[in-house]
């Protein structure tokens, strides 16, 4: 089906975040190119080199010399995958940005469904799996994230939050100054709008490889979504505070009726010791949590940068938007 002309007027900068891909790259531009190719709109494709230590940078530059649509941005240390997607984002020319992983597992034959799903009036569109292909830990990760993102963005779109979306590139001005060392492009995004929807979308089994999220980097990125972008956890914190609050003034009336009523003491010491032990617990909880935020105040008060450029190739880079 030939696209509408409303549809050959979105200019489009695909943006893939790269992380020892060396393997998939080739494959993963022959068929971005074929897709958009078609439908006769200007597009670009940006390659963000995470410093993986493999050889994704050479193939990168290799692509750069033989299709001048390709550009490529090599960190100077790996930041993480959403600082290299901001990094992408701030470079991007064009009117619509599509993320897309750089393992082959989102389809690039699907982006014309995103794009037509914006065509209908959204802002964003996320490529929601029809069966994912992750494991547990991964799911287990994601859902966090939905969690962390129900607040800002309602529970519905969220549920839908995928690294494979599409979006007007001038919502990158809502965070045009965020400079913070933990970024997540979905909460950056609903600082924008609140015009969220998604298709369903194929998704693959990996191309090549296995993932590389390992527990320790999905336990980190999920504490990062919980303290860095939501008051969740504190609210956690008041709402124990005080149902702990009353259950211990619960346990005084108890022991002063006890003791008028009765006279004398009320046995039952290991049953206080072991009220008080989940006192403790729940005050440690909370002075735990707000450690945790003290922490992200301290890392951000730091200015360190989301990301830093150390080479290029392909075009010559456009200027800070």
């Amino acid at each position: 089906m030939n696209p509408t002309t409303d549809e050959a007027a979105m200019t489009i900068s695909v943006v893939v975040p790269v992380y020892r891909s060396e393997a998939t790259l080739r494959e993963l531009h022959r068929r971005i190119v074929g897709t958009l190719a078609p439908r006769g709109a200007a597009f670009e494709i940006l390659f963000v080199e995470d410093c993986g230590g493999d050889g994704s940078w050479q193939v990168i530059d290799e692509l750069a010399r033989g299709d001048a649509r390709v550009r490529g941005l090599r960190l100077g240390r790996n930041f993480g995958q959403h600082n290299a997607l901001l990094c992408g984002i701030r470079a991007a020319r064009h009117a619509i940005v599509i993320t897309i992983d750089d393992d082959l597992q989102n389809p690039p034959e699907e982006m014309p469904r995103l794009l037509a799903k914006l065509e209908e009036g959204a802002d964003v569109v996320y490529g929601a799996p029809g069966e994912k292909q992750h494991g547990l830990l991964r799911n287990w990760a994601s859902s966090v994230t939905r969690i962390a993102l129900a607040g800002p963005m309602g529970s519905t779109p969220a549920r839908h939050v995928s690294s494979f979306r599409a979006f007007r590139t001038y919502l990158r001005d809502a965070f045009r100054s965020y400079s913070g060392p933990f970024v997540s492009i979905d909460v950056l995004l609903t600082w924008g709008t609140a015009r969220f929807t998604h298709v369903v979308v194929r998704h693959d089994p990996r191309a090549a490889g296995v993932s590389n999220y390992t527990l320790r980097k999905l336990m980190v990125h999920a504490l990062n979504m919980v303290t860095g972008f939501t008051t969740l956890p504190l609210q956690l914190a008041s709402i124990l505070g005080f149902a702990f609050a009353l259950f211990g003034l619960g346990i005084l009336a108890y022991v002063v009726i006890g003791y008028l009523v009765r006279g004398g003491s009320v046995p039952g010491f290991p049953f206080l010791a072991s009220v008080i032990a989940i006192f403790s617990g729940v005050q440690l909880f909370a002075l735990g949590i707000i450690g945790e935020y003290l922490a992200r105040m301290h890392q951000r008060s730091m200015e360190r940068p989301a990301y830093l450029v150390r080479e290029a190739c392909g075009a010559p880079p456009a200027p800070p938007p």
